[in-house]
């Protein structure tokens, strides 16, 4: 893959932030998008963010901002845009139609070596990729957003896809410094999204039921539990808050067994209790471009020092 380069298929956040991940590995980059203007602004975006992690001293990779920023082009022709690369990352917005037509054009352009990836959160592969001439090489890769500050990226085949596709995938990952995981197979909602949404819909039951606030709910979350899964998971939480897993099920089965049974129904995520919720989320974040963009950028921040510090920690 060193030889070639990557293309990027749809220049918005995610599609940016993949284009910068890829930079600061060494790649050549392709950005792709239909209208100029698209990608003109990108670009603009990306060169900025790319100085303030220069001057803050939070660039990824070996090679100086501008380098970086010499490998990333843009092209409004898909098939320009792909020809050459080994690995295209598909960035579109998460529509099935809208990505299984992105897929049926790249199949027809493409030859039998390239691997054909897509960042979507929750379209199975089965969805996306079923019928491609090309099916092996079709992989998600989905990331977490931004792909540039949270390093995590779940690999997942379709039934078809050929394990080496799943492998290359994972080195380049790697390469790359993100942090990749491998699912043995497909699964509604992938991992990441499956944890995520058994925690807040918990935590809308709580709130709903009144047992506590939603800002209160989000320090649980931020000054508890974030803390430690900052670094370990829930499996190595217990196996360290007891003598090991089979200690730890020894304490407590009963007790999680007792809680998990009075654990309502799924939440409808509508009507009085989003409006509470919303109400208290829009209190301390006004939903205004201004403010939630002022935030964001205080959250990459953080993202940013997070792992700055998991990354001298790993090292000592």
């Amino acid at each position: 893959m060193e030889s070639s380069h990557v293309a990027i298929i749809g220049s918005g956040l995610i599609g940016c932030s993949w284009a910068m991940v890829f930079a600061a590995g060494g790649f050549k980059v392709k950005l792709y998008d239909i209208a100029q203007q698209q990608l003109t602004t990108a670009l603009e975006n990306v060169r900025k963010q790319m100085k303030e992690l220069e001057e803050s001293g939070f660039l990824k990779g070996t090679l100086s901002a501008e380098k970086q920023l010499a490998l990333i082009s843009v092209c409004t022709d898909m098939k320009a845009a792909v020809e050459g690369a080994t690995f295209i990352q598909e960035c579109t917005p998460e529509n099935l139609e809208l990505k299984k037509m992105i897929f049926s054009q790249l199949d027809l352009i493409v030859d039998d070596s390239v691997i054909l990836s897509s960042s979507t959160s929750c379209l199975l592969p089965s969805k996306l990729f079923t019928g491609l001439k090309h099916v092996k090489q079709c992989i998600v890769s989905h990331p977490v957003n931004p792909p540039y500050f949270v390093p995590l990226v779940e690999i997942v085949p379709h039934p078809e896809t050929d394990p080496s596709v799943t492998e290359k995938t994972y080195a380049l990952m790697k390469k790359v410094g993100q942090s990749p995981v491998k699912l043995n197979r497909e699964i509604e909602g992938f991992v990441l999204n499956r944890l995520q949404y058994a925690v807040i819909s918990e935590a809308w039951r709580l709130v709903g039921e009144g047992v506590i606030s939603p800002t209160d709910l989000d320090v649980v979350m931020s000054d508890g539990l974030g803390m430690r899964y900052a670094f370990i998971g829930p499996l190595e939480t217990m196996h360290l808050n007891a003598e090991g897993i089979s200690n730890y099920c020894e304490r407590y089965r009963e007790g999680m067994k007792l809680v998990l049974n009075t654990f309502g129904p799924v939440p409808e995520f509508s009507g009085e209790i989003e409006q509470k919720i919303n109400q208290a989320m829009s209190e301390k974040v006004p939903a205004v471009p201004k403010h939630l963009g002022a935030r964001r950028e205080w959250r990459d921040d953080c993202l940013i020092g997070l792992a700055k510090l998991k990354k001298q920690m790993k090292s000592n």
